[in-house]
């Protein structure tokens, strides 16, 4: 039986290289093979080198190597040549044809792929920040979000917030119901930041005799009522006119297009008054 040992050496984790090294390996179905693959991350200083090169020439091995700085690339290199290992670069060639094609010297870096850049941190705050006042939780979400919407049931209030959350804005919603008060804090606001997702009242009657036919509910419930849908959307209205803020109609509208829209209103790229 032929043992072999996959050596991965890299200045990062290691891991571009382990996954090309195993994407090889499935090409390679032989009960007399036997392979390991051993990874030796942060590769930083000549000792590091020196360290994997006595691991590679002391046994049967392939060593596969990431490394970016130019220092610890070339001393890699240097005693690969001396002790004749076989051996893969996997980013230098890359790196040199992309250098000379894009006319610019690499950062030389370890890692930046890795790195969890602010805009990440955003999208994720924004996305935990649409679960956590969706539906008008807690009211205290209000001044610290970017976006505001309001709206009867079945304006798509939650899906549009969520799909914000995704272009990094912090939306909170709340629901406008006759029955209940909306939070004092709702009108305390800038109403620039608020939008009201306004829906014909056939629309919402679709809508609404839709969802209760897959609850298993009667269509004809008061939920989806000609006369509540009416009295829900006089009393959103009356909120609308006390906070005096945009109104976009999104009856024929997809949430990716309302979203969109929203955008542009909150940018004050356009305006989608109604």
């Amino acid at each position: 039986m032929t043992y072999t040992k996959i050596i991965i050496a890299s200045d990062s984790v290691g891991e571009t290289a382990e996954l090309v090294a195993k994407a090889c390996m499935s090409q390679f179905y032989n009960c007399e093979l036997k392979t390991d693959i051993l990874r030796y991350p942060y590769i930083e200083t000549k000792q590091n080198v020196e360290d994997v090169i006595d691991m590679a020439k002391d046994c049967n091995s392939i060593l596969i190597y990431t490394l970016v700085k130019p220092d610890i690339r070339e001393y890699m290199e240097a005693l690969i040549e001396t002790h004749k290992i076989r051996s893969i670069d996997i980013m230098g060639p890359i790196m040199q044809a992309m250098q000379h094609v894009f006319e610019q010297a690499p950062l030389n870096e370890p890692g930046i792929v890795h790195k969890l850049d602010e805009d990440y941190f955003k999208k994720i705050e924004a996305m935990e920040f649409a679960v956590k006042y969706d539906d008008g939780k807690d009211p205290k979400g209000l001044p610290k979000a970017d976006i505001v919407l309001i709206g009867v049931s079945r304006t798509s209030k939650t899906p549009i917030s969520q799909y914000l959350a995704h272009k990094r804005y912090k939306v909170m919603n709340v629901p406008i119901v006759p029955e209940v008060n909306p939070p004092e804090m709702l009108f305390e606001i800038d109403p620039k930041k608020c939008v009201a997702l306004k829906i014909s009242p056939e629309k919402l009657n679709a809508i609404r005799k839709e969802r209760l036919k897959q609850l298993g509910l009667s269509d004809s419930a008061r939920y989806a009522d000609d006369k509540r849908i009416e009295e829900e959307l006089d009393y959103f209205n009356r909120i609308v006119e006390k906070i005096g803020c945009p109104v976009l109609d999104v009856s024929e509208k997809a949430i990716e297009e309302t979203a969109n829209n929203i955008i542009q209103i909150i940018e004050h790229k356009d305006s989608f008054l109604h």
